[in-house]
């Protein structure tokens, strides 16, 4: 199987080819056999970014160049790895979420499932989210399913530290996850003002000062009181959360949201959890994670590079794999729906 997956950082599409052994038990075995992250063109990357705003057939005809882009990059990855075309079953893609509000009954990944599968000539399952909204859930997290079948020996809970913080760990044989607060998308957004990707190793940030007004007032935001489950997006993030941060500078900003993400993540790791194990690009932040592991009881697990980085594509591809097999790819307690849910659109390739 071939996962792709592209988060709201926008910071590149993230390719995985994985081979699955649904034979063993009560952990499902896997290989990542190969791997690459594709930062995405300039041009594209603005596009995406301010494709909330796109009129409606603008949107349509990005969704079908994106669905190109991505059969690009599959067949060069597959190229250039040499991998056995005629062994590959599917292409597992998330797509590019531009819009995410289940409350309203809709989610939007764009990147079209069926200009992809017709390009690359192999079946491509797409469209993950929308079946589990319209069946009452959030649409999100799909990832802890793969937590809980791939990793469930490593550690008690997984949390992924990407453009949004989320979490999965079982209390009293029930999966609980859902999104945690924002991480790397306002710190990125912040730092693409000026003219640069991320704060790299969160140099900038240990300049800036916390300031304890605004970390008040973040803490107090309604989203914290809910319940799960739950799921944020960027339209949560411009409305509700960026708000708080005009008054300061650039330092301060950063400093005050690590502080921010810390605290909020340290107060919904379970207090019977021993070790978290810890992905995404926010794994790779040196003082966000002292910040957490100061805050947090639990010790704090970060595996290899190849698993930080594309843990979310090696579980899009176990997505896939299970969406072949007629096997939920939602869990019921996670998402909020009224069941779980065998999601996801095959596209064949004829």
């Amino acid at each position: 199987m071939i996962g792709l997956m592209s988060g709201t950082s926008l910071d590149a599409l993230d390719i995985a080819y994985v081979t699955f052994d649904f034979t063993s038990s009560p952990t499902v075995e896997f290989k990542l056999i190969q791997a690459e992250s594709i930062p995405y063109p300039a041009t594209l990357e603005r596009q995406l970014r301010d494709a909330t705003s796109l009129a409606s057939p603008d949107l349509f005809e990005l969704h079908h160049q994106l669905g190109i882009y991505y059969a690009q990059q599959v067949e060069a990855f597959i190229e250039k790895h040499r991998l056995p075309k005629q062994e590959i079953d599917a292409i597992a893609s998330h797509g590019q979420t531009i819009f995410h509000q289940p409350e309203r009954g809709f989610t939007v990944q764009i990147g079209c499932g069926a200009t992809l599968a017709y390009t690359c000539q192999l079946p491509v399952i797409s469209d993950f989210r929308s079946l589990d909204v319209i069946a009452g859930g959030q649409g999100a997290p799909l990832v802890p399913i793969g937590d809980l079948q791939l990793f469930h020996n490593k550690a008690d809970a997984f949390l992924n530290l990407g453009g949004f913080a989320n979490i999965s760990f079982q209390q009293q044989s029930k999966v609980v996850a859902y999104d945690l607060c924002a991480a790397n998308l306002p710190m990125n957004l912040w730092m693409q003002a000026i003219g640069k990707n991320y704060d790299k190793d969160g140099e900038l940030a240990q300049q800036g000062q916390v300031n304890e007004v605004v970390l008040a007032q973040l803490n107090q935001l309604d989203y914290y009181q809910q319940s799960g489950p739950k799921s944020l997006g960027s339209e949560w993030l411009s409305q509700n959360y960026l708000p708080h941060f005009e008054s300061l500078n650039l330092a301060d900003k950063l400093a005050t949201h690590i502080a921010h993400c810390a605290h909020q993540i340290a107060c919904q790791v379970p207090k019977s959890c021993q070790k978290i194990l810890v992905t995404g690009g926010g794994a790779k932040n040196p003082l966000l994670i002292k910040a957490l592991q100061h805050a947090c009881k639990a010790e704090l697990l970060i595996p290899d590079e190849q698993l930080i980085d594309f843990k979310e594509a090696l579980i899009f591809a176990f997505l896939g794999a299970r969406h072949l097999r007629g096997e939920s790819t939602t869990i019921e307690s996670v998402t909020g729906a009224s069941k779980a849910l065998c999601t996801g659109v095959l596209h064949q390739h004829f």
